[in-house]
């Protein structure tokens, strides 16, 4: 039997929400750093319940889109509400924990290795990344070309072939779990420091401190808002 005919999702009450808000932010011509309206006043002008305006704003947060600042209100990160779909927040979730597992296992391997091999245009091409990080952050971007480059010069240096088509076997899931850490506020700039303490060990030729500071970094990746969600909750 056709599965085009199954009946049809209703809309949940936070996503009507999510809908409302993002009407509010462009017909009140809010941007980056505006705040919006206390839940309390939003639930009672939307005439819904705080546990609704709530998951809605929970959901703005996991995907980088506000910053909920205690005690001080809810801050746009943006200048829109460009909200991800649930369902595909769900489907990252639940992929997200063992991609950063092989990130961890593969990576910190790399640099070891990019400690013991590298070449003078390996570093280079290093440095070249950060740099390129360097001026997005510094246009209120998140760095994420420039963390995809850096990731590749080491991947580069470590002069392995079968490790790199590994790396190149995920290049989905690793751009997908940059991008979720990268929009946690604060990321991007601890980030970049992170990728000179490991391109430092790797250009002082130390193996040890390099999988050390990739491992660090790594794990820090790991350290997003999205893996303390319960989808359960917005259901």
């Amino acid at each position: 039997m056709s599965d085009a005919l199954r009946p049809m999702a209703k809309q949940r009450l936070y996503e009507q929400v999510l809908d409302r808000l993002r009407q509010y932010v462009v017909e009140g011509g809010l941007k980056a750093g505006d705040r919006l309206p206390p839940e309390r006043d939003l639930a009672q002008r939307l005439g819904v319940s705080r546990a609704s305006v709530k998951q809605a704003i929970v959901v703005l947060e996991v995907q980088g889109l506000v910053e909920a600042r205690h005690g001080g209100g809810t801050y746009l990160v943006r200048d829109s509400l460009d909200v991800e779909p649930v369902e595909e927040m769900v489907e990252r979730r639940r992929r997200l924990p063992d991609v950063l597992d092989a990130r961890e296992a593969l990576e910190t391997k790399l640099a070891e290795l990019a400690a013991e091999r590298r070449t003078d245009d390996d570093l280079a091409a290093m440095r070249d990344a950060l740099a390129h990080m360097a001026g997005e952050i510094e246009r209120d971007g998140h760095g994420i070309e420039g963390d995809r480059l850096f990731h590749a010069a080491v991947t580069a240096a470590a002069h392995s072939g079968l490790l790199a088509e590994f790396m190149r076997s995920i290049a989905d899931q690793i751009a997908e779990s940059r991008t979720e850490s990268l929009r946690q506020p604060g990321r991007p700039d601890r980030s970049l420091a992170q990728h000179q303490a490991i391109l430092d060990a790797i250009a002082a030729r130390q193996p040890q401190q390099a999988a050390t500071a990739m491992r660090r970094h790594v794990r820090t990746v790991a350290k997003v808002r999205l893996l303390d969600w319960d989808p359960g909750e917005a259901r």
